[in-house]
């Protein structure tokens, strides 16, 4: 017999055969390697705001969540409320572009190009051209404080327009985050509204890398952000802070969308965007800012207003080590990628 000399009870030591003792020591092996295994590999740290609020450590860990991505196989393909949750190369996104075929339609994609962003415009234009609704008439409208950055102009096919809409010089991240939602809604009103049927806003730094098709249309259209998705819905960064107009409740909230894209019919967009300025100047002028920024209060909306279409993470993608794994990377976030990168891989990217 061999003694187990860690193993005591209060009549003294407990005696263990050897076969006892391997089958103690085997079993915690076991457990030690599960635990390893259930515990989220991450290894980089994104640096964008909503992140800072997730106790993401220097190691990009996030401490006493867990990670639940979904398993590999097959993609769930409809929201809890019945809506579609779109993967380009689905069935029932084959079975959403034919039906929109039969359709004339025509959308507009919105920008905001100011100050510095004037660099990523061409290079977004000519991606959509590549592939943002291919063989579909489309209007771009490009919101700028520097028409000059499209001179001379892209050169575009057939069914495809451009319009430039002038604004004024907005200095400063903060004035922006404040502005953006009033002049998405102004310019929806006016010229937008009578001339498209659906109208998408989208970030001006962001490119197209492959096929975004009608199976993106709807009536109230929100892209699932990919850094989130598949996580618990206690590491969805709502915003908290009760004085904020943007408050999501503990009990609210099913998925979390990025602002990278977003869209529907051009009456549902209007609804939207005025109802998120409201929200920000209102807070502005009680001296509140979201953690967010204009994504929190696109959320809180969307807590209201559930999407009639959820597109899948391929529709807004970056290379981040939080970023779930999608079949095909369609829309990619160049802005979004660079704050998750380290110092290498940003020189790598051009960041």
């Amino acid at each position: 017999m061999a003694l187990f000399p860690l193993c005591r009870t209060p009549s003294g030591p407990v005696r263990l055969s050897g076969k006892q003792l391997f089958l103690y020591l085997f079993l915690l092996g076991l457990i030690i390697y599960f635990l390893h295994g259930r515990r989220a590999a991450v290894t980089e740290r994104s640096s964008h705001p909503i992140f800072q609020v997730l106790g993401v450590n220097k190691g990009g860990q996030m401490a006493g969540k867990e990670a639940v991505r979904p398993a590999g196989g097959k993609q769930a393909v409809e929201t809890p409320w019945g809506a579609p949750l779109v993967w380009g190369d689905a069935s029932n996104s084959e079975w959403r572009r034919a039906q929109f075929a039969k359709e004339e339609i025509r959308t507009g994609l919105l920008v905001l190009v100011v100050g510095t962003y004037a660099q990523h415009v061409r290079r977004f234009l000519w991606s959509a051209e590549a592939n943002f609704l291919p063989g579909r008439t489309v209007t771009y409208y490009v919101l700028t404080d520097n028409p000059r950055s499209l001179d001379p102009p892209v050169q575009l096919g057939p069914g495809r327009a451009l319009q430039v809409v002038p604004i004024a010089e907005l200095p400063g991240w903060e004035r922006l985050a404040q502005r953006r939602m009033t002049l998405l809604a102004e310019a929806i009103r006016d010229p937008i509204r009578t001339e498209v049927d659906y109208v998408f806003c989208a970030d001006v730094d962001q490119e197209f890398v492959a096929p975004v098709g009608e199976e993106i249309l709807g009536e109230l259209v929100a892209t699932l952000h990919p850094e989130l998705y598949g996580m618990p819905r206690n590491t969805f960064p709502y915003e908290n802070d009760e004085s904020s107009s943007a408050c999501v409740d503990e009990d609210e909230g099913d998925y979390y969308y990025t602002s990278e894209l977003y869209g529907g019919s051009v009456a549902e967009m209007h609804s939207l965007t005025r109802a998120c300025s409201i929200l920000i100047l209102q807070d502005h002028a009680n001296g509140v800012s979201a953690r967010g920024l204009e994504e929190s209060y696109l959320n809180r909306y969307l807590v209201n207003h559930r999407p009639t279409c959820v597109l899948s993470p391929e529709y807004s993608w970056w290379e981040s080590a939080l970023s779930a794994d999608v079949p095909v990377q369609r829309l990619v976030s160049l802005g979004r990628q660079c704050e998750a990168l380290d110092e290498k891989k940003k020189l790598q990217h051009r960041c």
